[in-house]
């Protein structure tokens, strides 16, 4: 007897943190229903799940959470093939550290861009930033397939969904930056990635 999937997840179908966990959920292939919200919405079944009405917010049968690195990690955990964090507690740790820095160093300067009350100096002076930061890490994409490894990680389901992107925030990567074009063109062309994208981030690009 089939048992039947109680996997939900709350998702903005044009925010990038609600694309990483979607990206998870379709690297690990989890039957899951998404429900579309958009942006500052928050319909009552949200609200009684989630205080704060934020997004992504899973649904696990009894269990609610609403935090997008500690959803990955429970994905990751919850259906552990394959696995997008090391194994071992120093590999692991490094990686927290490093998906610590994508959201400190990268992710504050997307939101600083896409949030309307933001001055255009401000967005500009973002931009600026996030491009060279970006650029100047651009060696490091030609040494593995993935950011930093060989395989796929939550490293690369953060990022991914910064770099599809890049376009909205209109931001255009040098031609020295080509480890890290060739990097985004590898991985966008991934049916995974493919499969993780809404119909709203489809027309970003």
């Amino acid at each position: 007897m089939a048992v039947t999937n109680r996997l939900t997840c709350y998702s903005d179908p044009a925010d990038h943190y609600s694309h990483r966990v979607r990206m998870v959920l379709a690297e690990k292939g989890v039957s899951v229903e998404i429900i579309d919200i958009e942006a500052g919405q928050c319909p009552p079944k949200l609200a009684e799940l989630n205080p704060y009405g934020s997004l992504p917010t899973l649904v696990d049968r009894d269990l609610v959470l609403y935090e997008p690195g500690v959803v990955m990690e429970y994905l990751d955990e919850r259906y552990p093939h394959p696995p997008l964090l090391p194994v071992y507690p120093v590999a692991r740790a490094n990686s927290r550290l490093l998906m610590h820095r994508i959201q400190r160093d990268w992710c504050v300067l997307v939101d600083r861009i896409l949030e309307p009350r933001s001055k255009e100096s401000e967005r500009q002076q973002a931009r600026k930033e996030l491009r060279e930061s970006l650029s100047g890490v651009s060696p490091l994409f030609a040494e593995k397939p993935f950011f930093l490894s060989d395989e796929l990680s939550l490293l690369d389901c953060c990022l991914l969904p910064i770099l599809w992107r890049l376009p909205l925030l209109q931001i255009e990567l040098p031609r020295q930056a080509r480890p890290l074009l060739e990097y985004m063109d590898r991985q966008f062309s991934r049916a995974n990635f493919q499969a993780s994208l809404s119909a709203a981030e489809r027309i970003m690009r």
